[in-house]
């Protein structure tokens, strides 16, 4: 229910203590304004084939002129949709749904591939007490420590090229051969599905960067590498034997992804390169001096493509959409992990 009703809480929402249900907010000056904060927008534009917010449930509800929803102030960098951020929002207070997930800020660049999607109305911070919150008034700060369990990464060349999916099948070979699970996005963009379809798969445990307070990983270096290490430090809380890591994005773009891989680089035992394009492949291994374990994505859907990759970087690719693949990858994760006490027992 909305239309000036209660309104939706977005997945970016999920770990506050927020209630619909007579939510208090207010205005509050730009200045005072940050990365992070849970708003309250009112949606102007009229339907179409984007209005849809995700609920922390992680299902989509379709929004209507009027509704109300809940989300976080950030900034968003997708090379295939869109870029904005809160900091562009005018004095006309106009904002726009950069995420289903409840990004919110007002969109500068746009690809003309993309449909309309929602256009908001800030109308105050939510409150607590008279005061406004953010994402941080509901993380726990727990001691940081380095990461004990081996690493399974999964980068990409860009957005949408196959990387969800390449963790799916990795956490499904993992959990089959016996070993304990966690699965996390390091960074991206507020969306709940991407984790979510990683506990489908049988993550034993899933988080990403919205747990530790951000609502996307575009933020500077050091406020980052904050959020990931109490990540590392809830994954200690853990009994697992491996965490399977997603970077969103591509290491390249500005959502901090080459911090993330610098700072789990001693626990990474097995890579996959997702690849939009074969030539993208060359440009990430060379620009970050990598060698992948495994090239997968959408540029291994055929034969012409993984022929040209491994022409041309020598990695080995395989997609992983083909079953008769599975046996292969499977023998060669299993080898990069072998030896790891306590591990698939």
């Amino acid at each position: 229910m909305s239309m000036h009703g209660r309104p939706f809480l977005a997945s970016v929402t999920r770990l506050s203590e927020l209630n619909s249900e007579g939510l208090p907010f207010q205005e509050f000056p730009r200045e005072q304004w940050a990365n992070a904060d849970l708003v309250v927008g009112e949606v102007l534009s009229e339907p179409g084939a984007l209005s849809k917010v995700e609920l922390s449930t992680g299902r989509l509800i379709d929004l209507m002129r009027g509704d109300r929803i809940v989300g976080a102030l950030g900034r968003r960098a997708a090379t295939l949709e869109c870029v904005g951020d809160f900091e562009s929002i005018g004095d006309d207070l106009q904002m726009d749904l950069m995420t289903p997930g409840g990004l919110l800020g007002k969109i500068t660049s746009q690809s003309s591939f993309l449909g309309p999607l929602p256009r908001l109305r800030y109308l105050g911070h939510a409150t607590v007490q008279g005061g406004k919150v953010s994402l941080a008034n509901y993380v726990g700060r727990l001691p940081v420590h380095s990461l004990k369990i081996p690493v399974v990464l999964i980068v990409g060349t860009s957005m949408s090229a196959g990387k969800t999916a390449t963790a799916r099948l990795l956490i499904r070979l993992l959990k089959q051969s016996g070993w304990k699970v966690a699965a996390a996005k390091l960074t991206g963009a507020a969306r709940y599905r991407d984790i979510l379809s990683m506990h489908d798969a049988g993550a034993d445990h899933i988080m990403d960067f919205v747990d530790v307070g951000l609502p996307s990983s575009i933020c500077s270096e050091a406020e980052y590498t904050q959020a990931l290490q109490q990540m590392v430090a809830r994954l200690g809380t853990l009994n697992v034997d491996v965490l399977v890591a997603e970077a969103g994005a591509s290491p390249l773009e500005p959502y901090n992804g080459a911090t993330a891989i610098g700072l789990l680089a001693d626990q990474i035992r097995f890579t996959a390169l997702a690849a939009s394009d074969p030539y993208a492949v060359v440009g990430v291994m060379k620009a970050f001096a990598m060698s992948p374990d495994l090239v997968t994505g959408v540029a291994t859907n055929t034969s012409a493509g993984i022929s040209l990759i491994e022409k041309m970087s020598g990695a080995l690719a395989l997609n992983i959409l083909d079953e008769s693949s599975w046996t292969r990858v499977n023998q060669l994760l299993l080898s990069r992990l072998s030896g790891i006490e306590g591990a698939g027992g």
